[in-house]
């Protein structure tokens, strides 16, 4: 089995598997037994395959509970990645708060990536980042979106403030963020995450090929289900450095993690994918 590809960091060189997972939803759980199983599954799978960056937030419910108590038991955080988040626009009370939550709840004295949470103000500063970042609280600073009504307000920030990731809400299905942010993360030299990488909200992916076969050329991106032909076309962008596919069935994380391998899409496969999926009923 080939390995999982990786891209590196820019501000740093460190190289990240371009697949990893999301946990809103799908880590939201107490007391089940059986999904607790099935995610020590997922991130077992992960390890064994090379994956490391999970991607969590204080505002996913039980998500970081969860997170941090798979990651502990399986004994694996030295091989993991871990992302969350605190609210951009609380309180810096608050957000401390939350980030030493975040910390307890991730049973960890160092958070990887410390993401401010749906950013919206154009003069948004990241000195209190920063500021954790020098007293070792994280090892790299990052903002997010999933609105595109602030895509404005994040291009502004990106340029100003240079963070040293970037999570944005990009698919096949919504290709918005090609359009300006994913050009001025790369200018700048910001890694990008990708979340929402199977659509969201009414822009699901799955629905719209339902009962459809993978178009021949899938076979020549090593290609073997829908999923991993979505996962393929956001990590073979330039400026992305991680997709973030959320699953709590280990066979659904395998699939995605096969999307990390193999042979990926150049430009011009990049453009027959867009449009065969454009043109689909």
């Amino acid at each position: 089995m080939s390995p999982i590809a990786t891209r590196p960091i820019p501000v740093s060189g460190e190289a990240l598997p371009v697949i990893g997972l999301g946990t809103v939803r799908v880590f939201e759980f107490n007391n089940n037994p059986a999904r607790y199983t099935a995610a020590a599954q997922v991130v077992q799978a992960m390890v064994t395959s090379g994956a490391s960056l999970i991607d969590t937030a204080h505002s996913y419910g039980s998500a970081e509970a969860r997170t941090g108590d798979v990651v502990s038991d399986l004994g694996v955080r030295d091989k993991m990645f871990l992302a969350t988040k605190f609210g951009s626009n609380d309180s810096p009370k608050e957000q401390t708060r939350q980030m030493q939550n975040s910390l307890r709840l991730l049973k960890t004295d160092r958070i990887d990536l410390l993401q401010a949470w749906n950013v919206s103000d154009r003069n948004y500063s990241l000195s209190q980042l920063r500021d954790w970042k020098v007293q070792g609280i994280c090892r790299y600073t990052g903002i997010t979106t999933c609105f595109r009504g602030d895509y404005d307000a994040l291009a502004a920030v990106l340029k100003r403030e240079k963070p040293d990731f970037f999570q944005v809400n990009y698919s096949i299905g919504d290709r918005d963020a090609e359009k300006r942010l994913l050009p001025i993360a790369k200018d700048v030299g910001v890694a990008v995450l990708a979340n929402r990488p199977m659509g969201g909200g009414y822009n699901l992916l799955f629905p719209k090929v339902a009962r459809k076969s993978l178009p021949d050329f899938a076979a020549e991106i090593d290609v073997k289900s829908w999923g991993q032909f979505f996962l393929k076309f956001i990590v073979s962008h330039p400026a992305v450095t991680v997709a973030l596919p959320g699953t709590h069935d280990p066979a659904h994380m395998l699939d995605n993690l096969d999307g990390g391998r193999g042979r990926m899409p150049d430009a011009a496969m990049r453009k027959r994918m867009t449009e065969y999926w454009d043109g689909l009923a």
